[in-house]
């Protein structure tokens, strides 16, 4: 199950934390084929900027918490590149990559100042007859210095975990831990570099169910009040293992998991979006596969956790789940050269703007 970490969907929550957005057209950002991020007009839907990256194919974006500033990364080079969130201005760009060293990553998470970029990665180090890969590692990038200032291996009963390093992650508020959701949730001392803490969610306190798993997304994550990380889960009973998905909160403060299931699982779920009244909850489901694959939305009640409607729509064979900025659309994009948009009350098909360039799978953000 692909899913992608957002909002919290408990009612009060939800409207503290949305009550200052107003209801007005925003602008989209997405990377695209083979070295740019375009931003699109919500109102429009036309592209009005296209961003050259000097690092190449972008796979990731995050956006700091206060909103001020978007972190992207690049496959082709290895860079990091830190934009202003209000002007779309390139602050600086740098490639990690060297002739003799060349580094995997995808993404990872800013600290709360904007200095550091938290993120795990292999290194590869060229040899004279071979290139020899490291184990997995914890890296710390150093922006204003523009390179790597400090790594640490895995240890093996870490890298033996599910996710590799393409695992979602988020600081804590008080920039001290980093967390790392694998098939447990790695709570990491920054200062030392060093797992301090691993939470196993298969598990969850009174709940009845074992085997939840964490979906993945870097470029999903979002948190309500301050803390709180919510996802699409699946899990199982542990009497005749019957699968199921559901609503997982964590609380980046006090690392309390909470499960509440919600209903029979499906082939796939990807996306979870939330309107910023607090109010309903989208997430678009797969079954089946190939010539027998069928897509629909799937719109929640967040109150009571409960289906309130599902239509289907024409599938791809890759694609991501986004909203407007006002909760009134849904996007469908992603390894396509168009964005479709989807009326959030009858979900159905409204329009479809035309990019004409191949958006990647680095995500979108909406920004205001």
């Amino acid at each position: 199950m692909i899913t992608l970490v957002r909002k919290a969907v408990l009612a009060a929550s939800a409207l503290a934390f949305t009550a200052g957005f107003p209801a007005q057209a925003g602008t989209l950002l997405l990377g695209t084929y083979p070295d740019k991020l375009f931003t699109v007009d919500e109102a429009t839907g036309k592209i009005s900027e296209r961003i050259q990256l000097q690092g190449g194919l972008p796979v990731s974006l995050r956006i700091t918490p206060d909103q001020t500033k978007i972190f992207a990364t690049t496959i082709t080079n290895s860079s990091v590149i830190v934009m202003d969130a209000k002007s779309h201005g390139i602050v600086t760009q740098f490639d990690l990559n060297t002739p003799t060293e060349r580094y995997r990553f995808n993404g990872g998470a800013p600290d709360p100042t904007g200095r550091y970029f938290y993120t795990t990665m292999l290194r590869m180090d060229k040899l004279i007859d071979r290139w020899k890969v490291s184990k997995q590692m914890f890296a710390v990038i150093d922006i204003k210095l523009q390179k790597i200032v400090r790594t640490a291996d895995f240890e093996p009963e870490d890298d033996a975990l599910s996710g590799g390093y393409r695992a979602p992650m988020m600081v804590s508020p008080d920039g001290k831990s980093l967390y790392i959701f694998k098939d447990k949730v790695l709570v990491v001392d920054i200062a030392k570099l060093k797992v301090a803490d691993r939470i196993d969610v298969q598990k969850p306190e009174s709940t009845g169910y074992e085997s939840v798993a964490f979906g993945g997304g870097v470029e999903g994550f979002q948190m309500t009040t301050g803390s709180q990380l919510v996802s699409l889960f699946t899990a199982a009973d542990p009497y005749v293992h019957n699968k199921v998905f559901g609503l997982g909160t964590f609380d980046l403060n006090t690392r309390k998991f909470k499960f509440t299931p919600m209903g029979p699982i499906t082939t796939g779920m990807s996306g979870l979006e939330i309107t910023p009244d607090g109010k309903f909850g989208y997430t678009v489901v797969t079954n089946g596969t190939t010539g027998n694959k069928r897509c629909e939305f799937w719109k929640f009640d967040m109150a009571s956790l409960k289906l309130k409607d599902k239509v289907e729509f024409a599938c791809r064979s890759r694609f991501q789940l986004g909203m407007s900025s006002d909760g009134a659309k849904l996007y469908i994009y992603g390894a396509s050269y168009d964005i479709e948009v989807y009326d959030a009350q009858t979900l159905k098909l409204d329009k479809t703007w035309d990019l004409g360039a191949d958006a990647t799978m680095a995500g979108m953000l909406v920004l205001k």
